[in-house]
């Protein structure tokens, strides 16, 4: 007996030691559920979204009463404009959330939340397109901004969170410029063979269309860094592909921050350089906008990170509505490569179905479940299920 206590206290202690410093060690069996959900919360008009949400929108309502039903402890909304007022963020805590929704559940209340400037929208002062003309209106503007919008935080990213979010620690990499990433090239033309940026702008190029960011959280069960991106469309482009060569190459910034080693070019907004501790526990949470199989974009991007040695191999989440809308397609003739069962979102008559939104837990947890909220037509959840093209993406996880 004597021996078994003390083999139970030893593997306790080596537990506790590969856990990030000031950690808390107790109730590490609570579940965490992780979520992200790209919630179309966006207006081609700055300031667009608060008019929406002072109002009594029906899209928010649905959104709002998506997240009641799954009720995450942590979720990345893709989508939702920022402003720096935070107040579109506020009106949908307090006139949303915090109110129950038809369909929805109880009232919901995240006391943490995170939210930053983002690329889309702000002006670069440079010809990004290559049409002749820096800015302009409409699409012009948006294509020679740093990431496509038509004003700044179009688009935007914001997490909410049931636990304390260590705003002294998070990381952005909204700056960091694209040339400085090895192994990334210019896009060329083939049509010419010549690089589509001139080198002067080639160097000022930053990576991110919106951000990326490291956002530690401290859960009962210790530190959680959520990391969070939205990576532009792989398309909207030319022969020289250059939005699914920066698409593949957001996706690798990933890659990068979870490999360990000496990083000195991955330098992030607050001018600290490296990647992500070695022990550290994460979760990658986004709409990625990359299927492993379908759709545009190179897919070795997204399978790349879907393998990395440090992210858990696990059953993909799945819906049956999802399956249902995949199938559909593919009675039309729209055939995929990849499960039915397991895409996001639904991109109609061009696209169909696929698999676009992910939340990736690092080994270190144990999976409990996981799920993409698509109902079947027909369920009574389907009513709330199409506040957006997308679906909320859930994991469950313990250590």
């Amino acid at each position: 007996m004597r021996i078994l206590v003390l083999l139970l206290t030893m593997t306790l202690a080596a537990c506790s030691s590969s856990m990030t410093v000031g950690e808390p060690t107790g109730q590490q069996d609570v579940p965490l559920r992780v979520a992200t959900y790209n919630t179309s919360l966006f207006s081609d008009d700055a300031g667009g979204v608060i008019r929406q949400l002072e109002g009594d929108d029906a899209h928010a309502r649905k959104i709002a009463a998506v997240l009641q039903k799954v009720r995450p402890d942590l979720v990345l909304l893709n989508e939702f404009d920022y402003d720096d007022a935070h107040r579109a963020a506020d009106l949908f805590q307090q006139r949303y959330l915090e109110v129950a929704q038809r369909g929805g559940g109880d009232p919901l209340r995240y006391p943490y939340r995170y939210l930053a400037p983002v690329n889309t929208g702000v002006p670069s002062g440079l010809d990004l397109d290559r049409n002749g003309a820096v800015g302009g209106e409409g699409r012009g503007r948006g294509n020679d901004a740093w990431g496509y919008g038509l004003h700044p935080g179009q688009y935007g990213m914001l997490v909410l969170s049931r636990f304390p979010i260590d705003e002294a620690q998070v990381r952005t990499f909204q700056l960091l410029r694209w040339s400085t990433m090895p192994g990334t090239t210019n896009p060329v033309d083939p049509t010419t063979r010549e690089a589509f940026y001139p080198d002067a702008t080639w160097k000022q190029l930053r990576l991110s269309s919106k951000s990326h960011w490291d956002v530690p959280v401290r859960t009962p069960a210790g530190v959680v860094h959520f990391l969070v991106s939205h990576p532009t469309p792989p398309v909207f482009d030319g022969p020289e592909n250059r939005n699914g060569l920066r698409n593949a190459d957001e996706i690798r910034l990933w890659r990068e921050y979870l490999t360990p080693g000496d990083a000195p070019w991955l330098c992030d907004d607050q001018g600290r350089c490296g990647s992500l501790p070695a022990d550290a526990r994460f979760v990658i949470a986004g709409d990625l906008n990359n299927d492993p199989a379908d759709g545009d974009g190179q897919h070795d991007a997204i399978i790349e990170l879907l393998e990395h040695p440090r992210v858990m191999r696990m059953a993909t989440p799945r819906s049956e509505g999802g399956e249902e809308t995949a199938l559909a397609y593919a009675a039309k003739g729209m055939q995929r490569r990849g499960a039915p069962a397991h895409v996001t979102g639904d991109f109609g008559r061009r696209n169909g179905a696929l698999r676009l939104d992910y939340v990736l837990p690092s080994t270190g947890f144990a999976l409990t479940g996981s799920g993409v909220f698509w109902p079947k037509k027909g369920h009574p959840d389907a009513a709330i299920a199409d506040g957006s093209d997308h679906h909320l993406v859930w994991v469950d996880l313990s250590l």
